[in-house]
C-alpha cells in the first residue's frame, strides 16, 4: 500500500476560503517570524516607572458601564480606577485561558512528529504564552490590584473543556479567547490617553498573538474540511457554549464593588447596554465571519453564539 504524504492527501481539498494551505509550510513560516519579532516582557518595559496622572489603564470606550447612567454619575477619579481594575480582571482572564490553551496545545502535538515544523510551532506558541502569563501576573501586581480568578463554575466547565474538546473546538476556543481580546488590545496600544505600560504590554501581545491567531485560523480550516461530522457538528455545539461562559467571564464582577459601586446594578446595566453589546460584537465580528465562512455558525452552535451577545 502506498501511503500518501499531507500534501498529497489535502491537494485540491479547498473550504469557502480556497485551498487549504500545507501545514509545515505555514508552520515554518510562523517559526520564521517568531525568530524575528518575539519579546522578553521583562527586559522590553519598563515597570519601574511611575503611573502617569490622569491616565487610563483601558481605553475608557471599552470600560464596560461606560455610557450607561452609572458612568454618567461617577467621577473621573472613579472612572479611572474601574479602567485599572477591569485592566486587571482581563489580565487575569487571560491567564485563565492561557492555560487552557497551552495544555489544548500539548495535547493537540501528543501524538504528531516532534521533528516536523507543526509541532515545533507549536511548541513556540507555549513558550509565548508562558511569557504572556508571567507578563499579565506582573501587570497585576504593579497596579496594585486583586488577581480576579474566574467564578468556580467557570473554572470547573474550563477543566470540563480542555478535557473533552475535539481538536476543531480547541481551535475554536483558541480564536474566541484571542481575536476579541486582540480587537481591543489593536485599540489600545495606539492609544495616548493609556497609561504606557499598558500600551507596551498590549503591543507585545498584539504582536505574537497574531502569529497564534494564523497558526489556529489553517488548523481550524483544516479540520472543518477534515474531521469526521460528529465532530465538525460537536464543534459547533461546544464553540458555542464556550461563546456563552467567555462572554460572561469576560469582566469579573468583582471590580465593582472594589471600586465602590452597586455591584448589582452595574452588572445590570452592562447587560442593558446597547453601547457595550456593540463594543462586544465589533471585537468579535472579525472572527464570527471566518468562522461562518468555513462552517461552525450552523444550527444549535448559531443560535448558542447569538445567545451569547458576541453575535447578532
Amino acid at each position: 500500500m502506498t501511503t500518501l504524504s499531507e500534501t498529497e492527501a489535502l491537494d485540491g481539498l479547498r473550504d469557502a476560503l480556497g485551498l487549504l494551505k500545507d501545514r509545515e509550510q505555514v508552520a515554518q513560516r510562523l517559526l520564521d517570524s517568531s525568530a524575528r519579532h518575539s519579546f522578553d516582557p521583562d527586559k522590553e518595559l519598563d515597570w519601574d516607572a511611575p503611573f502617569e496622572e490622569g491616565k487610563w489603564f483601558w481605553p475608557p470606550e471599552l470600560v464596560s458601564l461606560y455610557g450607561t447612567p452609572m458612568w454618567r454619575r461617577m467621577s473621573e477619579e472613579q472612572r479611572l480606577l474601574l479602567s485599572r481594575h477591569e485592566a486587571a480582571a482581563l489580565a487575569s482572564l487571560g491567564i485563565w485561558f492561557e492555560l487552557i490553551l497551552m495544555q489544548l496545545l500539548v495535547r493537540h502535538i501528543y501524538d504528531k512528529a516532534a521533528t516536523s515544523a507543526h509541532v515545533r510551532y507549536a511548541l513556540t506558541e507555549i513558550e509565548d504564552e508562558c511569557r504572556h502569563s508571567k507578563m499579565f501576573a506582573r501587570l497585576i501586581t504593579r497596579g496594585g490590584t486583586p488577581w480576579y480568578p474566574v467564578s468556580r463554575v467557570h473554572q470547573n466547565l474550563g477543566r470540563l473543556f480542555k478535557t473533552i474538546s475535539t481538536t476543531p473546538g480547541s481551535f475554536t476556543a483558541t480564536l474566541l479567547g484571542e481575536e476579541v481580546l486582540d480587537w481591543m488590545q489593536r485599540l489600545t496600544f495606539p492609544d495616548e490617553r493609556v497609561q504606557p505600560l499598558i500600551r507596551g504590554v498590549t503591543r507585545i501581545h498584539v504582536v505574537e498573538e497574531a502569529r497564534h491567531v494564523r497558526y489556529a485560523r489553517e488548523e481550524l480550516r483544516r479540520q472543518m474540511v477534515t474531521a469526521p461530522k460528529w465532530s465538525q457538528e460537536f464543534t459547533r455545539v461546544t464553540s458555542g457554549e464556550f461563546a456563552r461562559v467567555f462572554s460572561v467571564a469576560f469582566v469579573n464582577p468583582e471590580v465593582y464593588t472594589d471600586v465602590g459601586l452597586d455591584r448589582r446594578a452595574a452588572v445590570a446595566q452592562v447587560r442593558a447596554s446597547a453601547h457595550r453589546r456593540d463594543v462586544m460584537q465589533q471585537g468579535a465580528k472579525k472572527l464570527t465571519d471566518f468562522l461562518d465562512d468555513i462552517g461552525v455558525l450552523r444550527g444549535v452552535g448559531r443560535k448558542l453564539w447569538q445567545s451569547s451577545g458576541l453575535l447578532a
